[in-house]
């Protein structure tokens, strides 16, 4: 029964009720949860048949994604946060999201692109682990090692870089030293870390919509931004999710003329995907 209940707590975030039938003395339940299990997972093999193989991003970098017309990107500094995101590269030998177990995510369709970035071999890089990757990535790469550092959910408290790579600044070190984070914090830790922004209209390359929850939160960053003459923005948002899985530049669920792009003229709800957020959640790192 144990697999039963780790295949749906690996499968989404919103079957916990599945997993309290699990575990219930009532055999009865036990028998149907199982048959569900079943034709679930004939189900996931059809599904994936039917989605693989995907088109090929013909984009190589995030900065070369068109914005829509009269729109303009915003103007970055070279050593900047923004350059950095916005310059990414894509992966385009195929436009499939995988786990860390190498398997392909079971939802398909949230994806416009893929960072090339990895998601490690274990299930830790996760929603809130992507955008301090990226962060950490982006200081690693300007050599900014004493500016590393995220708090524990623990005891709130910073765990820096150079203390745990004892002198040590290779690029393993540093990913060792991610998945050290990424074992100890999450969107509760993350989001005390960041400062609020009152007003969506200033949204920024780099800031984050972010959620806590009991027990799962979600957290997106924001890799790109455009404006047109009347000041009026757009952005793209970029996520990993449970399980840990590849990072990946979100669709547009909404408005398929404007994806991958989002107005920031939405009311109070922004839906992505797989997630909904309101205006009241975009954060900043200091």
């Amino acid at each position: 029964m144990n697999y039963y209940v780790n295949f749906f707590t690996n499968l989404s975030p919103t079957n916990n009720f599945i997993i309290m039938l699990l575990t219930n003395n009532n055999n009865q339940y036990k028998l149907l949860i199982v048959m569900f299990c079943f034709v679930t997972c004939c189900t996931k093999s059809i599904l994936f048949s039917q989605i693989l193989p995907q088109e090929k991003m013909k984009y190589k970098t995030i900065s070369q994604i068109p914005t829509i017309s009269n729109y303009n990107r915003i103007i970055c500094d070279s050593n900047s946060f923004g350059f950095y995101l916005r310059n990414l590269e894509l992966k385009i030998s195929n436009n499939i999201v995988y786990l860390y177990n190498n398997t392909p995510k079971y939802n398909q369709n949230a994806q416009y692109a893929i960072i090339k970035i990895d998601v490690g071999n274990k299930d830790l890089q996760q929603c809130a682990d992507a955008v301090m990757r990226l962060k950490g990535e982006y200081l690693f790469s300007l050599k900014k090692f004493k500016d590393i550092h995220f708090c524990f959910l623990s005891d709130g408290k910073p765990r820096y870089y150079t203390d745990y790579c004892n002198g040590n600044f290779s690029y393993n070190k540093f990913k060792d030293y991610m998945n050290y984070i990424f074992s100890f914090a999450n969107t509760a830790s993350l989001k005390k870390e960041l400062k609020h922004i009152n007003n969506v209209e200033d949204i920024e390359i780099g800031d984050v919509f972010i959620q806590t929850g009991n027990p799962y939160g979600h957290a997106i960053i924001i890799v790109d931004v455009a404006i047109n003459k009347n000041k009026e923005k757009i952005f793209m948002l970029a996520q990993s999710y449970m399980p840990a899985q590849e990072i990946h530049i979100l669709k547009n669920p909404n408005n398929n003329n404007l994806s991958p792009w989002y107005s920031a003229d939405f009311e109070e709800i922004l839906e992505t995907p797989e997630w909904t957020f309101t205006k009241n959640d975009l954060y900043r790192f200091p």
